[in-house]
């Protein structure tokens, strides 16, 4: 069977959040190595991570086992719509290039190869993609992929491109069907507008967990410390975030159990700030947390956010949310499973 090594975000020690997953991270072509090819690959630009994109994943791992060869995703960075548009960009990624990792590694994958997405890649024919960069590279056994699935310049590859060319090179194809939740085709752009609409429990059927984001504890301006509330801040880099408001979460990595917080995800317009900052207040917490690795997991949506006309007036609402969260805390408590999403 085939085996791959281990990979553990970094840096090592406490600082960094628990994950060890038996996953390999390729970051381009030239380093694939010979224990890579003649597996099963899918490919995809898996934004998301979603059900959807999870039994594709559950398909390819399934028929590497049988073949006894390493099970491969195949993906891409930047998305395709930021390389196009960098400075136009209108529609939020869902995952972050390292969040898009871990929910991939969590699946239980062998392999995730992250391809740069650059002019050369945009420009390559269907066939060409299939030659120079399914074959030539990997010399996959098996490919399984979406039946939506499209892919070369101007997207004129298909299911059957691919498997007219298997039979030349040596491949099989399988086109996975489309899964539905409510009667709809569940997708990266309905996860968004779920998130859109705070409709949390939606999410969560969507992606088969709650929506969470990964980042570093920094220092900030030590306003929330002033009004009574500390926050850790996390920096999310990204140009635009599909979540945005005031949310009950747990942040996972900063002791044995997630832990409860309220969450503003914005750029505190009420202090005149101009950068996206997820900022978190712990419930019950007191702890040196700088330079932690976390994830947060969002719950509940609890408000928008709000440019106040005072300084007093933010204070009051932040204490009306905290109260908000520790009685949506106290209702979850009595539940199943809590913060286990």
């Amino acid at each position: 069977m085939y085996a791959s090594r281990r990979f553990a975000f970094r840096p090592e020690g406490p600082k960094r959040l628990d994950i060890n997953m038996p996953t390999n991270l390729i970051r381009s072509l030239y380093n694939i190595k010979p224990e890579h090819r003649g597996g099963v690959i899918t490919i995809g630009n898996f934004d998301g991570v979603h059900l959807g994109h999870q039994q594709l994943i559950a398909k390819t791992i399934e028929q590497a086992k049988k073949l006894g060869k390493p099970s491969i995703v195949m993906t891409f960075e930047p998305h395709a719509f930021e390389f196009f548009a960098p400075d136009q960009v209108t529609i939020p990624r869902l995952t972050r290039m390292r969040e898009k990792f871990y929910a991939l590694a969590e699946c239980g994958v062998d392999c995730v190869l992250i391809l740069p997405f650059n002019q050369y890649l945009a420009n390559l024919s269907a066939t060409d993609f299939i030659a120079k960069i399914i074959h030539q590279s990997l010399r996959p056994a098996h490919i399984v992929i979406g039946d939506d699935f499209r892919f070369g310049r101007g997207r004129q590859g298909t299911f059957d491109t691919l498997r007219s060319a298997g039979e030349t090179l040596g491949f099989t194809v399988q086109a996975m069907p489309t899964v539905m939740v409510n009667g709809e085709r569940v997708s990266s752009t309905l996860v968004r507008k779920a998130l859109a609409e705070g409709d949390h429990q939606l999410v969560k059927r969507l992606l088969g967990r709650s929506y969470a984001m990964l980042g570093r504890v920094r220092r900030g301006d030590q306003r929330g410390r002033e009004f009574g509330f500390p926050t850790a801040n996390i920096y999310l880099h990204r140009k635009l975030t599909p979540v945005r408001g005031v949310y009950t979460v747990f942040m996972h990595g900063i002791a044995g159990r997630p832990w409860p917080g309220v969450a503003n995800v914005g750029v505190r317009p009420t202090v005149d700030g101009t950068r996206t900052i997820l900022e978190v207040h712990l419930l019950d917490f007191n702890q040196d947390i700088y330079g932690r690795y976390v994830k947060v997991e969002f719950c509940e949506k609890l408000r928008d956010e709000v440019r106040y006309s005072s300084l007093d007036l933010l204070k009051q609402q932040i204490a009306q949310d905290v109260n908000q969260a520790r009685e949506y805390f106290k209702q979850l408590a009595a539940m199943p499973q809590a913060g286990q999403g």
